[in-house]
């Protein structure tokens, strides 16, 4: 069964769209979504629908900081993402606010557990950003395959012989094999706003017949998800993010 792994939508319906597409093409069984389905883009409203309705259909998803400040608003958010957490705020029905409530901060799934930032304390959105937080967070999941979004780029983790976790770069499209022998974190990257200078939309696709990973980019249209930032009267830091991959 092949399951995509999609992360950090914030608000982006072409993004999402395009990877839902690429995913389905390749086989896709079954999504996760690891949460930030809002903020910073401007299309809230389709992309929680879209995601209600998939999670409906027995997709997994659990929630984001984005997600979770709906509720409770924390202090480090910078302007430009509390301009976008109020426009989410303004658009969203209470339906639909009511279902982001709801998510859960962490899923497991064995031999899967996926989480939005550290599974160590989620609640805190600690970044897995480094070979000792990937140990500190697969210590605290017991499971082969942890999957986290958040850091909006796209790595994986390894035990090595030493119990230490090694980091590993992948290659887009190139299918990495991981043995459950050991374990693997995937760091599965942004959907809606990659940050590494390429645009391209990124999500991970996760073989578990096969045990076998692949992170995938894919191109969409930003410059119409830029417009939808601007013509909302969302700050123009936000447009000019989506179409540089910043």
């Amino acid at each position: 069964m092949r399951i995509a792994l999609l992360s950090d939508i914030h608000a982006n319906l072409e993004a999402l769209d395009a990877c839902l597409a690429h995913a389905r093409e390749r086989g896709a069984a079954r999504l996760a979504f690891l949460g930030d389905f809002v903020g910073y883009g401007a299309d809230a409203v389709a992309v929680v629908r879209r995601v209600a309705e998939e999670v409906a259909g027995g997709a997994l998803a659990v929630k984001g900081n984005h997600d979770a400040a709906l509720e409770r608003r924390g202090g480090y958010f910078n302007e430009a993402a509390h301009a976008a957490l109020d426009w989410a705020q303004h658009t969203l029905s209470a339906d639909l606010r009511a279902f982001l409530a709801a998510l859960p901060l962490v899923l497991r799934e064995p031999p899967l557990f996926l989480v939005h930032a550290s599974a160590v304390a989620p609640e805190r959105w600690d970044y897995v950003d480094s070979p000792g937080a990937a140990l500190r967070c697969v210590e605290a999941t017991g499971e082969p395959y942890t999957f986290v979004g958040h850091v909006h780029d796209q790595a994986l983790y390894y035990a090595g012989t030493s119990g230490r976790m090694l980091p590993f770069r992948p290659a887009a499209g190139t299918p990495i094999p991981v043995a459950a022998h050991r374990h693997w974190l995937g760091v599965v990257g942004s959907v809606g706003q990659p940050r590494d200078r390429n645009p391209a939309a990124g999500y991970a696709m996760f073989d578990l017949s096969r045990r076998e990973l692949t992170f995938h980019r894919v191109p969409y249209d930003h410059a119409a998800a830029a417009n939808k930032i601007r013509r909302a009267g969302l700050p123009e830091s936000l447009a000019y993010r989506v179409e540089a991959g910043i």
